[in-house]
């Protein structure tokens, strides 16, 4: 029979090697468990105190809906154009991009990766220009 040095084969489980990493493992997920409670507590907290120490007093005025000082007036419903989702898009498209930004500047200041993320950094702006400049010629950016 065996001497419990887990040489043999199988998963660990009965041998002892096993279940140090499991309670490792499980430790670690815990820490992140009790944060996530504490975090929820704190808003939970946070939300009823702002509930017990708010003044309630309700009028018409108040139950009414408030949309940027203008009262509301006629349907709820509006048309809206195309080109403003044109512009938003074209924007998170950019937005996200530069995020890209930040995490090359860091490798860029790296010994040894100098040239390669110079040339790398070339081709995605590129890209960037390439897409920019369709937009241009397709007459998206053209507000009228």
């Amino acid at each position: 029979m065996g001497t419990g040095t887990g040489t043999g084969t199988g998963t660990g489980i009965g041998t002892g090697i096993g279940t140090v990493a499991a309670s490792d493992y499980f430790q670690s997920y815990s820490v992140v468990g009790l944060l996530a409670v504490i975090g929820v507590l704190f808003v939970a907290v946070a939300f009823g105190a702002g509930r017990l120490l708010r003044p309630v007093v309700p009028t018409p005025e108040k139950l009414l809906t408030y949309e940027c000082g203008v009262d509301p007036v006629g349907e709820g419903w509006a048309h809206t154009q195309v080109r403003y989702y044109v512009y938003a898009f074209l924007y998170v498209i950019f937005a996200v991009d530069s995020i890209f930004l930040f995490p090359w500047a860091t490798v860029f200041a790296a010994p040894g990766y100098g040239a390669t993320t110079l040339v790398e950094m070339f081709i995605f702006l590129g890209f960037l220009t390439v897409g920019l400049l369709y937009a241009y010629k397709k007459g998206v950016l053209a507000w009228t």
